[in-house]
């Protein structure tokens, strides 16, 4: 059962949200049962990752500020980026929710970052592969495949594919993400 404010929150978002924040729950309790993740934490990290996704980016910037986030080049550039910070701000604020696993992982899983836990691991994957986005861009089912094997894998594939996309359009890339696929690079070696 999630807590009464989530409820409230999540009541609120539209359908096509709600119903990838279900998928993407379903899927975060599969992974953090496979990894040894505490399911729960897993499950109501991502039934909140996204309750601040629905916001226009004037407003996702407005309430940043109140909240006394952070607020960046990239994130004026791209406001959508503050939509976990500002969900993760929110579940601190509504009291309901205290455990930094999941805080963690609502205000990482867009970004990612190094040094990220188990649960912050299975939110980010869960919510880049989820079934529907998976159909949407085949694609992205290898790194569905490689989060039921090793989730470090996962986000490497994930960063690399995002970041040649970004790439190709000109786009910016936040130096979270750059410094978290590094910091994998490093460790686990180059994609092959």
């Amino acid at each position: 059962m999630l807590p009464p404010s989530v409820e409230v929150r999540l009541r609120a978002l539209p359908k096509g949200l709600r119903d990838h924040i279900a998928r993407a729950r379903t899927l975060a309790v599969e992974l953090a049962r496979l990894h040894g993740a505490d399911d729960e934490a897993a499950d109501l990290a991502a039934a909140c990752h996204d309750l601040a996704r629905a916001l226009k980016p004037a407003v996702l910037l407005s309430e940043a500020h109140r909240l006394g986030l952070a607020v960046g080049p990239f994130e004026r550039r791209t406001p959508i980026l503050l939509h976990g910070p500002v969900a993760a701000a929110w579940l601190g604020a509504d009291g309901d929710v205290d455990d930094p696993r999941v805080l963690g992982a609502v205000r990482w899983h867009t970004t990612g970052r190094v040094g990220m836990d188990i649960v912050e691991k299975v939110v980010f994957v869960a919510d880049k592969a989820e079934p529907e986005k998976v159909a949407h861009d085949p694609s992205l089912q290898r790194v569905r495949k490689l989060g039921q094997e090793d989730l470090d894998k996962a986000i490497l594939e994930y960063l690399d594919m995002q970041i040649a996309e970004l790439l190709g359009k000109g786009l910016l890339i936040h130096p979270r993400a750059l410094e978290l696929r590094n910091d994998l690079v490093i460790r686990l070696g180059p994609r092959k």
